[in-house]
């Protein structure tokens, strides 16, 4: 009988363009918290909405507070073998272009060059007044300077650069507006109930269209922004192969599906390929 690895080899050796969507479960070895468990149910509370953190000034302290501190270990993540895997397949030909839906910008690193970062990078702040963008490292050292001597106890890290702090612990928190119009500074991301923006979308699309098949890394694929290019792709009758732990909402449409850590099948697929 074939292993998944075996299967996932012939994959990707038989279809020369291949499109990526990649998620969470990605960026897991690396340190990174993912937001779903294996049921893709939430693991924890849901994310800040948009709406929540443009409307309400204590949402926004909060944010802040929790994400100044998230990020002192979040900017520490380096790549992993999933990164560099996928990495090596794109260096190869077989990868046409990475979609991803990590804001760690994990892939580049690892020297994709191709890639889609559809939700945006959290290592950039974007103004949402005069949409002046500057860096998230210049950022948060204004953070740091306007709360000097601020402490908070951290229950745990969390998704994207977030922590769960002690209850009231932003209170005094001081976020920083914009210094260019006093604008309300937000990171450069697409936060949950916000819309991914239509060039990202349509350029997304378009290499779903050019690519002979589409690969899943790490992603349960529970939100639509994900889950569309699947959507496409199986309406278009190309093949799906889906590598997660764990149920995805494709799971009933994809060709192949891979149980098993992203960095360790694609690895062992790789070693297989140059066998």
């Amino acid at each position: 009988m074939e292993s998944s690895s075996e299967a996932l080899a012939d994959f990707l050796g038989r279809h020369e363009s291949i499109a990526v969507v990649s998620g969470a479960g990605v960026s897991t070895a690396s340190g990174i918290p993912d937001y779903r468990d294996r049921n893709g149910d939430w693991k924890h509370a849901e994310p800040i909405q948009y709406q929540d953190f443009v409307q309400n000034i204590n949402s926004r302290k909060r944010y802040w507070a929790r994400s100044y501190v998230g990020w002192q270990r979040f900017s520490q993540a380096r790549p992993n073998a999933a990164h560099y895997a996928l990495a090596d397949l794109e260096a190869t030909g077989k990868i046409d272009t990475l979609i991803t839906q990590n804001v760690d910008r994990l892939h580049s690193a690892a020297g994709s060059r191709s890639v889609i970062d559809l939700h945006g990078d959290l290592g950039k702040v974007r103004c949402l007044a005069c949409d002046t963008t500057g860096d998230r490292r210049d950022y948060q050292q204004q953070l740091e300077d306007a709360n000097p001597g601020w402490h908070a106890d951290v229950y745990r890290v969390r998704p994207d650069g977030d922590a769960e702090l002690a209850d009231k612990s932003h209170d005094e928190f001081r976020v920083p507006d914009c210094g260019v119009c006093n604008g309300t500074v937000k990171p450069d991301v697409v936060m949950f109930g916000e819309t991914v923006p239509k060039t990202r979308v349509d350029s997304a699309k378009t290499a779903v269209d050019r690519a002979h098949a589409l690969l899943i890394v790490g992603s349960s694929l529970m939100l639509f922004s994900g889950f569309r290019f699947v959507r496409q792709a199986s309406e278009q009758e190309k093949p799906i192969a889906i590598i997660n732990q764990g149920r995805t909402r494709a799971d009933d449409i994809a060709t192949l599906k891979v149980e098993a850590d992203c960095g360790n099948a694609l690895s062992a697929a790789l070693d297989l390929l140059a066998a």
